[in-house]
C-alpha cells in the first residue's frame, strides 16, 4: 500500500484522492521506524584535508563543493595543476541530502556535444571505481518506453543516430519491454528503446571520490567559506572575496549550482548566469521483494516520469508539463533546498506512475522528497569563460543530472583553463549564447515553468517555446504579425518563420491587430507549413521576396587611422583591405584553424567596417573581437543590432523595384554584386544598401535607422505590388540556402571546423601581410590534407509526401558503410528533393579517418540513414546553378562552397567574396 502522508495536514487527500491506494495505519508505518537508510549517512571530508585559515593567493578557485566542483578539481589535479586550487565551499564538501538526487546516467542526449560530455562522464565513473574509489555506479541499463507513433519515430531516429555517436541500444516491442521489467503496464505501449551502457550512481559518494583524488594530488579545501565578491583587474579576474579573508587568484570556477546566478551577481562586473529553481519531486518506496539491484531505469517520458531501484526501494520521478518556480531569494542554505511537499503539484506524476506500475498500489511510501533545482531557459548546461570577464569560467545548470555531466563538463572547462580550448564544440552549451535579458528574473520565472518538460517532450523540429515571448521586436513588427506573420524567436528576437494567407469573410475588412503566433512543426515528416514555404520561395526566385532581417547581429568596428584595418586583417582569414564600398565574406578562425565567427564585413569608410554577422553570435563574435581589441584603444566596436532594422528584398526584379524609390544608379556598373552604398529610399536617406541577400538570390539588404524603417517598408510594398511582392519568412530563406549548399554558423560551422573542410578555401588568403589568426593550423591542414569534408546530398529515392524526412544528425553511408552525418537540411524546392548537408570521412577498417579527396568522395555509392530506412542519395560537392526562368550572370557567378577561386569569372571590380 502506497501511503502519501501520514500528518493530519494532508488527510484529505487519503479520502477525497486516492486513486485507489490504500492507507497504511500509523501503528503499521511504525514497524519501519527500525529500517536504516544508507541515504542518511553521508560521508565528510577529513578535517585534516581541509584548511583551517584562507591563503592569500592561488592560481585557480572553484566556488562549490559539489559533485561539479568536486570534478572541475579532480581535472584539474590530474593535469598538474593541483597545488595551484583551491576549492571553496560555503557549507561542506558533498552537502545536500542523498535523498534529493535520482542518480541517473544515461548516454543519449538531445545533440553530439553532450553525448560526448556524458560519456566522458560515464568513463570517469568507471575509472574510479576500478581504482576502489565508490561511485555507486550500475550499468544497470535504461529502457525508454513510447506510448505513441511520434515517439517511437525518435526512438527509431536515436537507434539510426547511436551508429554516429556510438551508443549500443535496441529497438524493442511492448512483449520485450515486460522482460526488461516484469511490473511494468504495456496494456498502451507501442515499443521502446533498451540501451544496456546506461545506469545510475551515487552523486554524494561520486563527489567525495573526486574530491579525496584531488585533494591527495594537491587541491586545497576550504569548508565554511562563502564568496562574497569576484573582483577584476583590466578585464580578468584578479581575485576572490571571501567571509574568510581575500584571496587572490587568475582563474575562478563558479561551479556554485543553484546559487550560480547570485555568485554572479557578486562579480565586478557581474557576471550573467541565467538559471532559476523550480520544485523537482523524488519519491521513495519501502523495500520491495521483486527488485534486483540491477533493476534497469525506466523511462516514460510521455508520461512524465521515470523509475529506479535504489537499495531495494522504488526511486520515481519525473518532470511535469507546468513546473513551479520558487523564489530563492531567501535560500541560503543546503537545507533550505528541500521545501515541504505539494501533492496538488505531483499529482500528475503520481497518476501516471500508477498507471505503467500498478503494483505501486500496494506498495509503502517511505517519503516524497521536494526539492529545488535550478533550470536554464533553454534547458541546457551552462558552460565557458563568461562575457563579462576573462578567466571566469562557468559550469553549471545541470538540471538535476549533474552525476551525467559533472565528469565531460569539468574535462572541457579544465581544457579551456589549461589550453585555452577544448576538443569539444560547446557552441550550444557557451554561456555566450545568451543576452542580457535571459537573466532577467521575470523572464526567468515566466520561463522556466515551461523549461522542464523539454527533458521528456517530443523533440519535433524547430522547437519554439511559449514563455518569454514578444521581447525584442523590430519597428516592423506590428505589420508583419497583421500581414500573417508566424513567429520563431532567436536570442530573443521575433523572427518571421512564415506567412499565413489573411482571408476575410463576406468581403468584410480584416480585424487586427491580428492575434500573435508561434511557429510549431509538430511532425517528423512532411510539415503543414511546406506550401507556404513553397509560395515565398518561389516568390524569391520569380517575382520579388520581402523579409525581416533585424535579428542579424550588427557591429561598427572604426578607428582614427588604419588600425582597424590591422585588427581585422589578424581576425580575418581573407583579405580585409579591400576598396571602400566592397563586401567581403570571412572565417575568423581560432588557434587551430576552426571558426569563431562567419560573417560579412562592408568597409563603409578607410577606417569603417560594418559587420554583419548570425543572430545568433550576437554576444559570441563582440566576446571574441573585444578580446583582441588593441590595449591603446585605439579601435572601437559597437553593437548597432538594435540600432537598424533590416529588411531583405530579394527576387529577379529587386532592381526595377528599387530604381523606382531612390535616384541612385543601380546598374551593376555603378552598384555590381557584394558592394555596399548609402542610399535615400522613399522619403528616408542614410540607409546602408547591401548588394547581396545571404540566399543566393538577386537582391539587397537594406539597413535602415529604426525610425524609417515602417516608411521604407510601406514604399517598398506598395511600389512592390506591380511585381508581386510577398512576404517571406525564414523557413523558405533558409531553403534557399541548403539548395544552395550555404553554410550555417553552429550546425555547419563551428570551432572545429576549417574552412578547407568546407570548400572555402578561396576566402583564405594565406599570403597576407599580415598573418591572420589560425593561419599555421591550416596550412598545415593544407599540407596533410583534410579528414573530413562538406557535402550536398540530394536524395533521389525519397518521398516527401510520405516517408520521414530528414532533419539533421542522420548518419551517411557510403557503399554501406558509415562515413559521416547530416548537419542541416532542407526540401528544395528547384531541386524538387530533400537537400541535406553535412560532413563525410574516410574512414579505415581501423576506425581511423584517412585524408578525403575529390575522388574518394565522387566515387562512392551514398545512403542517409532516416529513422531506419536508408534512401540514396547524390553527392555535390559544391554551389548547383538551379535553372530559373530569369537568369543573371551576377546571380549565377556566386557560389558559396567551390574548390578555388577564379577572379576571372566574377563581375565588378570590388567583387571580393
Amino acid at each position: 500500500m502506497l501511503v502519501r502522508q501520514l500528518k493530519c495536514s494532508v488527510q484529505k487527500y487519503s479520502t477525497h484522492r486516492c486513486l485507489g491506494l490504500g492507507i497504511l495505519s500509523l501503528s503499521e508505518s511504525r514497524n519501519f521506524s527500525n529500517h536504516i537508510d544508507s541515504f542518511d549517512r553521508e560521508e565528510r571530508l577529513d578535517r585534516l584535508d581541509c584548511l583551517s585559515t584562507l591563503p592569500s593567493e592561488a592560481k585557480v578557485v572553484i566556488c562549490g563543493g559539489g559533485v561539479m566542483g568536486a570534478a572541475v578539481a579532480y581535472h584539474l589535479a590530474k593535469r598538474g595543476w593541483g597545488e595551484k586550487t583551491i576549492l571553496i565551499e560555503r557549507e561542506w564538501v558533498g552537502g545536500g541530502s542523498r535523498w534529493y538526487s535520482s542518480g541517473l546516467v544515461g548516454e543519449f542526449k538531445p545533440s553530439l556535444a553532450q553525448v560526448r560530455l556524458a560519456q566522458s562522464s560515464i568513463r570517469l565513473l568507471k575509472e574510479l571505481e576500478s581504482k576502489g574509489r565508490p561511485t555507486g555506479w550500475k550499468q544497470c541499463g535504461s529502457l525508454l518506453l513510447a506510448r505513441t507513433r511520434d515517439r517511437m519515430t525518435v526512438y527509431r531516429r536515436m537507434k539510426s543516430q547511436s551508429v554516429s555517436w556510438g551508443i549500443p541500444c535496441e529497438l524493442v516491442t511492448p512483449k520485450r519491454c515486460q522482460e526488461i521489467w516484469p511490473m511494468l503496464n504495456v496494456d498502451d505501449i507501442l515499443g521502446g528503446l533498451w540501451i544496456p551502457g546506461d545506469g545510475v550512481g551515487d552523486p554524494h559518494m561520486f563527489c567525495m571520490s573526486l574530491i579525496k583524488e584531488a585533494v591527495e594530488n594537491g587541491v586545497k579545501v576550504m569548508e565554511d567559506c562563502a564568496v562574497t565578491g569576484v573582483s577584476s583587474k583590466d578585464g580578468k579576474v584578479s581575485g576572490v572575496e571571501t567571509t574568510r579573508g581575500y584571496l587572490q587568484c587568475q582563474y575562478f570556477v563558479n561551479c556554485a549550482g543553484f546559487w550560480a546566478r547570485q555568485v554572479g551577481q557578486l562579480a565586478k562586473p557581474q557576471v550573467k548566469v541565467p538559471l532559476l529553481p523550480c520544485e523537482h519531486y523524488y519519491l521513495h518506496t519501502k523495500p520491495i521483494d521483486s527488485l534486483g539491484p540491477m533493476t534497469p531505469v525506466v523511462r516514460d517520458p510521455d508520461g512524465y516520469i521515470y523509475l529506479r531501484e535504489r537499495d531495494g526501494c522504488l526511486l520515481a520521478g519525473g518532470f511535469e508539463p507546468v513546473a513551479k518556480p520558487v523564489y530563492e531569494e531567501e535560500i541560503q542554505k543546503s537545507e533550505q533546498r528541500r521545501v515541504a511537499e505539494d501533492w496538488d503539484q505531483f499529482h500528475v506524476l503520481l497518476q501516471e506512475l500508477l498507471k505503467r506500475v500498478p503494483a505501486l498500489n500496494q506498495a509503502v511510501l517511505h517519503k516524497l522528497c521536494n526539492g529545488l533545482e535550478a533550470f536554464s531557459p533553454d534547458c541546457k548546461w551552462i558552460v565557458g569563460e563568461t562575457p563579462e570577464m576573462s578567466n571566469y569560467h562557468v559550469a553549471a545548470g545541470m538540471k538535476t543530472v549533474g552525476i551525467s555531466a559533472a565528469g565531460g563538463v569539468a574535462e572541457a572547462t579544465v581544457d579551456e583553463i589549461v589550453d585555452g580550448y577544448t576538443k569539444y564544440d560547446m557552441y550550444e552549451l557557451h554561456i555566450n549564447r545568451f543576452l542580457g535579458l535571459h537573466n532577467n528574473k521575470r523572464f526567468l520565472r515566466d520561463r522556466v515553468k515551461e523549461v522542464p518538460s523539454v527533458h521528456y517532450g517530443l523533440p519535433y523540429p524547430f522547437h519554439e517555446f511559449e514563455t518569454g515571448r514578444n521581447l525584442r521586436l523590430s519597428p516592423i513588427y506590428p505589420t508583419l504579425r497583421d500581414n500573417g506573420a508566424v513567429f520563431s524567436q532567436v536570442m530573443g528576437y521575433e523572427r518571421p518563420t512564415w506567412f499565413e494567407t489573411i482571408d476575410s469573410e463576406n468581403n468584410e475588412p480584416i480585424s487586427k491587430p491580428l492575434p500573435f503566433k508561434i511557429a510549431h512543426t509538430k511532425t517528423f515528416g512532411k510539415p503543414h507549413w511546406f506550401d507556404i514555404v513553397q509560395r515565398e520561395y518561389w516568390a524569391c526566385r520569380e517575382a520579388v521576396g520581402l523579409s525581416d532581417y533585424s535579428s542579424f547581429t550588427k557591429i561598427d568596428i572604426q578607428s582614427k587611422d588604419l588600425e582597424v584595418v590591422d585588427l581585422l586583417q589578424n581576425l580575418c582569414s581573407n583579405d580585409v583591405d579591400v576598396p571602400i564600398g566592397s563586401i567581403i565574406h570571412t572565417g575568423m578562425q581560432n588557434e587551430r584553424g576552426g571558426y569563431e565567427n562567419d560573417c560579412s564585413l562592408a568597409r563603409i569608410s578607410e577606417n569603417h567596417y560594418m559587420m554583419i554577422a548570425p543572430t545568433i553570435q550576437q554576444t559570441r563574435c563582440k566576446v571574441w573581437l573585444k578580446r583582441h581589441l588593441p590595449l591603446d584603444g585605439s579601435v572601437s566596436l559597437s553593437d548597432v543590432t538594435s540600432m537598424y532594422t533590416a529588411i531583405c528584398v530579394m527576387g529577379p526584379f529587386t532592381r526595377s523595384l528599387m530604381s523606382e524609390l531612390t535616384d541612385t544608379d543601380l546598374s551593376p556598373a555603378n552598384f555590381p554584386f557584394f558592394t555596399f552604398k548609402e542610399l535615400d529610399v522613399g522619403l528616408a536617406n542614410g540607409i546602408r544598401a547591401m548588394n547581396l541577400t545571404h540566399t543566393g538570390e538577386l537582391g539587397y539588404v537594406l539597413y535602415i535607422p529604426n525610425e524609417f524603417a515602417l516608411h521604407v517598408y510601406n514604399r517598398l510594398m506598395a511600389e512592390g505590388e506591380k511585381y508581386g511582392i510577398s512576404h517571406v519568412g525564414y523557413y523558405a530563406s533558409r531553403a534557399l540556402r541548403v539548395e544552395k549548399f550555404f553554410a550555417f554558423w553552429g550546425p555547419d560551422l563551428d570551432t572545429k571546423t576549417t574552412p578547407l573542410e568546407c570548400g572555402r578555401t578561396w576566402r583564405v588568403k594565406f599570403d597576407k601581410d599580415i598573418p591572420f589568426i589560425g593561419r599555421d593550423a591550416l596550412l598545415r591542414q593544407r599540407d596533410e590534407g583534410v579528414r573530413r569534408q562538406y557535402v550536398q546530398l540530394l536524395l533521389t529515392d525519397h518521398d516527401h509526401e510520405l516517408d520521414m524526412w530528414s532533419w539533421g544528425g542522420e548518419p551517411i553511408y557510403r557503399d554501406g558503410n558509415y562515413c559521416g552525418r547530416t548537419t542541416t537540411t532542407s526540401y528544395g524546392y528547384t531541386f524538387k528533393k530533400q537537400v541535406c548537408l553535412g560532413f563525410v570521412q574516410n574512414i579505415d577498417a581501423d576506425g581511423i579517418a584517412q585524408p578525403v579527396t575529390n575522388d574518394y568522395l565522387l566515387s562512392g555509392h551514398y545512403e542517409i540513414d532516416i529513422g531506419g530506412i536508408r534512401y540514396a542519395a547524390k553527392v555535390n560537392l559544391h554551389s548547383p546553378n538551379l535553372p530559373t526562368k530569369y537568369p543573371d550572370k551576377e546571380r549565377d557567378v556566386y557560389q558559396a562552397t567551390r574548390k578555388l577561386h577564379d577572379p576571372q569569372q566574377f563581375l565588378g571590380r570590388h567583387y571580393q567574396p
